[in-house]
């Protein structure tokens, strides 16, 4: 990004918060509002696009994501002025955690400026960014200066051979770690580490990834292979058990378990015994944790879905480019997690999923 675009970008977050400011809407305090299973929404998940700059075999293989692919055309993503009224919409409902997700979104140049934007919004408590760390190097510091505050970075091998055929990409690892480096420069704290492990791919690398983590000072977390939409191939016997993968980490470096900070947390959290920080496990196919997840997602045209593994989603973004006042948005957000039944990775565990489902590229993992 140029400065002048850097410079225009600022002065747009400065409008938009000129404005709020001049007129303030206070949404009237609301009840938690509970899904059929007493689950509350207090995550929210935001894809802000469907772009990325990898083919990564588990969430955009290339087969499918090809030159050819149409991928969403920009007048249809939601503005950053209808997302950031969508998101505080969603905070007066009960969210106070914000992830913002892609595909890869820093392919969004001009993402400090949305994020200005948003960390002011009252109840906001964590804005966090998923990505996979290619585009940090030039973009940390921005990001912090904006509001960011901490990072989870996509790394499923450190070997070049294993990596390159995961992400199907002529890269090195070096444009990953490098990504690492700029984020823990930039002061983003924690940094995380997400590793997707399959049988037979990179499940050889699992202790050099733990070693590399524990070296570094970052928090690493091995997720089970899932079968997120329907073109990644997913097989159950690539998947590599959360026990297997505890198993082997406390061989090497003795591990106790860690109490969660909070309900609805998702990766299993390990501390070794040696000082060296912390390991996590995301075991959803083998541990389902259903019936605590309090995580909504939002697509980059502004569909609400309830599940990673939904089919369809709800539109949100008729119902604010159709002239509906904020509290017609928060009456629409709360009716659908209202009726939310979602329980896929159980159902996964008694017979299996069947039927369509949205890729992980669309919605973020």
């Amino acid at each position: 990004m140029s400065a002048g675009r850097s410079d225009g970008c600022i002065c747009r977050a400065r409008r938009y918060r000129a404005r709020m400011a001049a007129d303030p809407v206070t949404p009237p305090a609301s009840p938690p509002v509970l899904d059929r299973l007493d689950r509350p929404v207090e995550d929210l998940r935001v894809s802000l696009t469907d772009r990325c700059n990898l083919r990564c075999t588990y969430c955009m293989p290339r087969e499918m994501f090809g030159p050819d692919h149409a991928f969403l055309p920009r007048e249809e993503l939601l503005s950053f002025e209808e997302l950031t009224r969508v998101l505080a919409a969603f905070i007066d409902l009960g969210v106070s955690k914000l992830r913002l997700t892609g595909g890869e979104p820093l392919l969004r140049t001009d993402l400090p400026d949305l994020i200005a934007m948003i960390a002011p919004l009252p109840g906001v408590q964590d804005i966090a960014l998923t990505t996979n760390g290619i585009l940090l190097p030039r973009l940390a510091g921005r990001l912090v200066a904006a509001g960011l505050k901490r990072v989870t970075i996509s790394l499923d091998a450190l070997d070049d051979e294993t990596f390159r055929r995961v992400a199907d990409t002529p890269l090195s690892v070096r444009a990953v770690t490098e990504g690492v480096e700029a984020a823990l420069a930039a002061g983003l704290s924690p940094v995380k580490i997400n590793s997707v492990i399959q049988r037979g791919v990179n499940d050889h690398q699992i202790e050099d990834l733990a070693g590399w983590a524990r070296d570094t000072g970052v928090t690493l977390r091995f997720i089970e292979f899932m079968d997120v939409g329907t073109t990644n191939g997913w097989q159950r016997e690539r998947v590599v058990p959360a026990d297997e993968v505890q198993a082997r980490i406390h061989a090497r470096w003795p591990i106790a378990p860690v109490e969660p900070d909070r309900q609805g947390e998702v990766a299993e959290r390990f501390r070794y015994l040696d000082g060296a920080g912390e390991v996590g496990i995301v075991a959803s196919v083998t541990r389902p944790f259903c019936r605590t997840c309090v995580r909504a997602r939002l697509s980059a045209i502004g569909e609400l879905y309830t599940c990673l593994f939904a089919a369809t989603g709800h539109d949100l973004r008729a119902v604010v480019r159709g002239g509906a006042s904020d509290e017609e948005l928060r009456a629409a957000i709360a009716s659908v997690w209202r009726a939310r039944t979602d329980r896929a990775s159980e159902l996964r565990t008694e017979g299996g999923l069947t039927g369509e489902r949205v890729e992980m590229s669309y919605i973020g993992g």
